[in-house]
């Protein structure tokens, strides 16, 4: 069992009195005990931000660039017991955390590369000024980050708010409190970067609403980066608009896979089982709908299903074979099987899987699927994709962009016109022409539309988001007052 030195505030191990318990999801075995923050601390945390935000500021974009490049150098030194912990405690497998570790240095790589990127322009003045727009960091920055790809998804809230000058306050999920937030701390102390520019606090579910409050609203705070579900997500958004702070907020997706009859099906089955069953489907752009074009769909099920069948399931930590391993926690386990069961009642289809064993779902394919089902309609989360059927461009549109979400989607077809035609339509933030909606890279904006978030991370787009705008100009001699004055 894992014991932590404390919370990590001003580039120190601040110990609690009380912890909570953070539980393997595969075989419900205690793995670390986590320090609890409460208001103290977390007011501390903003405290200790606040106090390194001027001198983090006024160090040369170079030198926050060279921290940037430390931090990823120790998080590929300490791959190996990385992947075991992404294993442990958030039940992904083997793959899955190489990927993830291997992803975020690249982060911190393209954020200290962002220092090196214009911050302004010149702009023209009728009066012969020096009219420079500019930006500034804006003070601290709060990232509440979630439990499914934690490395990532952390890394891309804090590292280019952080490169540019801000200092970081970090909550992570109580489901990943270490590979979200603590780890995190031990990189950041491990690379030398100065006290103060990133602080850590944990907490359980029990204290999110007190500790998650503080984060938006203590008036130190200048703005807020946030992944996670819509319902939260609406919660924070509302509580910075009402204090006038800026917030990013990263939401769910009910993706879509359009396939076309001129698809190519080896390529489009692999995308829509990668899509669909990644990390048991727990990834907020994870493909839950496959629409396929009438003419090929049976086709496409019957090799959908043939490589979906070969996904082993069983406890990652244990079983290196293990590609399905298990849902974060009993309430998504049991949110999904209510989606299928739901399903089945109305009439739909299993045609793989459909078992759930505590946590432990099976990847399930299902047809005859329609808009009055859960399945259709909610953010499933988990491992069951419904495949559905249409006759024309303008039918498998509609059924895409029949959900209030619109994070991403995916179009597979050989003809690329058709396809960018499809794209334009499409009422997400991003698509993706011959591949699966599950698509990143640290330096694109990656962001959704309606009810999947505002607000773009990565690259400049994340810069512009966690920098101030101010207009600067120096007068040359060119601009008279009235003489009245």
């Amino acid at each position: 069992m894992h014991q932590f030195k404390g919370l990590y505030i001003g580039g120190e191990w601040t110990p609690t009195d009380r912890t909570f318990d953070d539980f393997n999801p595969s075989n419900d075995q205690l793995w670390a005990r986590v320090p609890e923050a409460g208001l103290s601390e977390t007011r501390a945390a903003i405290q200790a931000a606040q106090q390194a935000q001027s001198d983090w500021a006024a160090r040369p974009y170079s030198e926050r660039a060279h921290y940037m490049l430390k931090v990823a150098e120790a998080f590929e030194r300490n791959r190996d017991r990385i992947v075991k912990a992404i294993q442990a405690e958030g039940g992904g497998w083997f793959g899955k955390g190489m990927f993830e570790t291997g992803y975020v240095p690249g982060v911190f790589r393209a954020a200290a590369a962002s220092n090196y990127a214009a911050i302004g322009e010149v702009m023209p003045s009728d009066y012969g000024k020096l009219s420079m727009a500019i930006r500034q960091p804006m003070g601290v920055v709060t990232v509440i980050s979630p439990w499914n790809f934690p490395l990532i998804l952390t890394a891309r809230g804090l590292a280019f708010p952080c490169a540019a000058g801000n200092t970081i306050v970090l909550k992570p999920s109580e489901e990943t409190p270490y590979l979200g937030g603590l780890l995190f701390a031990e990189m950041f102390e491990e690379a030398g970067v100065p006290p103060g520019v990133l602080n850590v606090v944990t907490c359980s579910r029990d204290a999110v609403q007190t500790v998650g409050n503080e984060l938006v609203e203590h008036p130190l705070v200048k703005g807020i980066s946030f992944t996670g579900s819509t319902p939260v997500g609406r919660q924070i958004a509302a509580r910075a608009g009402a204090n006038l702070k800026k917030a990013c907020v990263e939401l769910g997706g009910k993706d879509s896979l359009i396939v076309l009859e001129d698809a190519d099906l080896e390529r489009a089955t692999q995308a829509a089982n990668f899509g669909s069953f990644m990390h048991q489907g727990q990834i907020c752009m994870s493909v839950e709908k496959v629409l396929v074009h009438e003419s090929i769909f049976d086709e496409f099920l019957d090799r959908f299903v043939a490589r979906a069948s070969k996904l082993r399931m069983g406890d990652t930590t244990d079983d290196p074979e293990a590609i399905i391993g298990p849902l974060i926690n009993d309430r998504q386990a049991q949110r999904v099987r209510e989606q299928i069961e739901d399903a089945i009642a109305k009439g739909a289809r299993v045609v793989l899987g459909g078992g759930v064993k505590g946590r432990f779902v099976e990847p399930t394919i299902m047809t005859g699927v329609t808009p009055d089902m859960k399945l259709y309609q909610d953010e499933t989360f988990g491992p069951v994709v419904p495949v559905i059927p249409f006759s024309t461009d303008e039918e498998a549109i509609a059924i895409a962009n029949d959900t209030e979400y619109g994070l991403s989607s995916g179009v597979m077809t050989r003809d690329e016109e058709r396809a960018l035609r499809i794209a334009r339509r499409l009422e997400t933030g991003m698509c993706h022409v011959n591949c699966s909606s599950v698509n990143d890279e640290p330096h694109v904006p990656f962001g959704g539309a309606k009810a999947s978030g505002q607000g773009n991370h990565g690259g400049r787009w994340s810069v512009e988001t966690f920098t101030q705008t101010r207009w600067v100009t120096l007068e040359r001699g060119g601009r008279h007052f009235p003489p009245m004055f």
